[in-house]
């Protein structure tokens, strides 16, 4: 592979830089794409709030990429419940998507808002997610796991595992706080607190598969905090246009295995690896597309309709069809025979 540019003046890093231009470029139409956008979704939320059920169906109808992760019992609770979703984009103010805007427009938050129903007390979920850098070239989603009020145990879809993840994550954030309790200038230990040691044998003497829909406010991703991506991102910056091929530092090699010792021992904390991928689903998936799913579950109820009313027709047909013969009235009827 290292072969291909050898003989020519292009590295890695030239190609490397143009891709983060790409990705430049891609993320400014995001936030003018949310700027123009945002009066239609006002718009269009006005609109279906007159909508019964208007949401439970778009649900319905959802993608394979949340469908997937959606358990008859979460989708029991949500058809009977979920009374309105939402996204936006925190970060920026649609009214003056300026480039100079601190935020970045990839990060969001998806809002639910629910009736009252014996499954918990909230009245609205929302979970928040961020846009991060790390210092290795990392970005992606990061989040907040959000405590959900189950009004008992046995109403409990995730058996527990989202307030364990919560607590640990409390636990987490109060040792980062606090170096002396076993973290070192902000930087987690390797070592995991009482809180993530509880969370993994849960997680070990817990059957993973056909996990509730409602674990996923336990999503958490990288430990990339706002500090090292803003770092990240200047490094970055100055780094554009210089041609530096060396290598990392000794000591920036350790750092960075340590780093992902940790993120590994975190990684097998997360009891819904894909929170990311479903949120981008949601984001830029079902919300724009609510009214297209909307109307699909209308047709598809039509259809349902009809061939039940067909269905019916066609089977009178069919016996005012078939007369029994005389001669063979009693007797019963000969089995099919295969096709050749």
């Amino acid at each position: 592979m290292a072969a291909a540019l050898e003989g020519t003046s292009v590295t890695y890093e030239d190609l490397a830089d143009l891709e983060r231009e790409f990705e430049d470029v891609e993320t400014e139409i995001i936030r003018q794409q949310v700027a123009l956008s945002a009066p239609l979704y006002v718009k269009r939320t006005a609109t279906v709030s007159k909508i019964p059920n208007f949401w439970p169906l778009v649900l319905e109808q959802a993608p394979p990429d949340i469908d997937q992760y959606i358990q008859p019992s979460d989708s029991a609770l949500l058809l009977s419940s979920l009374t309105s979703v939402s996204v936006s984009h925190f970060e920026i103010d649609p009214a003056s998507p300026s480039k100079s805007d601190a935020g970045d427009p990839r990060s969001v938050s998806i809002r639910f808002e629910f009736s009252p129903n014996d499954g918990f007390s909230d009245s609205v979920l929302e979970k928040k997610f961020w846009y991060r850098q790390s210092k290795d070239g990392w970005t992606g989603l990061v989040s907040e796991p959000v405590r959900i009020h189950w009004k008992s145990a046995d109403k409990d879809l995730t058996g527990g595992l989202l307030d364990m993840v919560c607590s640990a994550w409390e636990a987490e954030l109060k040792s980062k706080a606090n170096p002396s309790n076993g973290s070192t200038s902000g930087k987690t230990s390797k070592k995991l607190l009482p809180e993530h040691e509880a969370l993994r044998k849960k997680i070990e003497g817990t059957g993973m598969g056909g996990l509730s829909f409602f674990a996923w406010f336990g999503f958490i991703g990288p430990r990339v905090g706002a500090e090292e991506s803003a770092e990240a991102k200047k490094l970055d910056k100055e780094r554009k246009g210089k041609k530096d091929s060396s290598p990392p530092e000794e000591a920036q090699i350790e750092e960075g295995d340590q780093e992902d010792e940790e993120e590994e021992l975190y990684m097998e904390l997360e009891i819904f690896p894909d929170g990311d991928d479903l949120a981008i689903a949601f984001s830029e998936d079902l919300w724009p597309g609510a009214i297209k799913y909307f109307t699909q579950a209308q047709e598809q109820d039509a259809l349902s309709d009809l061939d039940f009313e067909s269905g019916d027709e066609d089977l009178g047909d069919l016996l005012g069809e078939v007369q029994p013969s005389s001669d063979s009235e009693d007797e019963p009827p000969k089995k099919k025979q295969k096709s050749s």
